[in-house]
């Protein structure tokens, strides 16, 4: 794994823009408690601004249980849709039963869309 400040500078947090009444933010590789700051601090920026986040997880490759817990505690604070959760995402959800409390679409126009 990296350290935070790598991750800084690999762009663990890619693109972020406004789509609709939501906000998108699109994260990619490794996500662990070593690298999870900027996208922690994306994810809250977005929720004060927006009543719906959408987190572009397809370019995820990795991700741990310190980052599971942000994404329940983002789902308290906000509407969070997680979109295109890839083959290892969505057997972490499946193994925690994340994914009966977790918003997951295929898609990032479907989760805009709310379905």
């Amino acid at each position: 794994m990296t350290g935070a400040q790598d991750a800084y500078h690999h762009g663990v947090v890619g693109e972020s823009y406004p789509a609709g009444a939501g906000w998108v933010v699109a994260a990619r590789g490794e996500l662990d408690q070593d690298t999870l700051g900027p996208l922690e601090e994306a994810l809250v920026s977005a929720a004060d601004g927006h009543r719906v986040v959408v987190l572009d997880a397809g370019s995820i490759t990795f991700g741990d249980s310190s980052f599971l817990n942000l994404l329940l505690r983002m789902h308290q604070l906000t509407t969070l849709r997680i979109a295109a959760p890839g083959e290892q995402l969505s057997r972490l959800f499946a193994l925690t039963g994340a994914d009966t409390v977790l918003s997951l679409y295929p898609s990032v126009e479907g989760a805009l869309a709310g379905s």
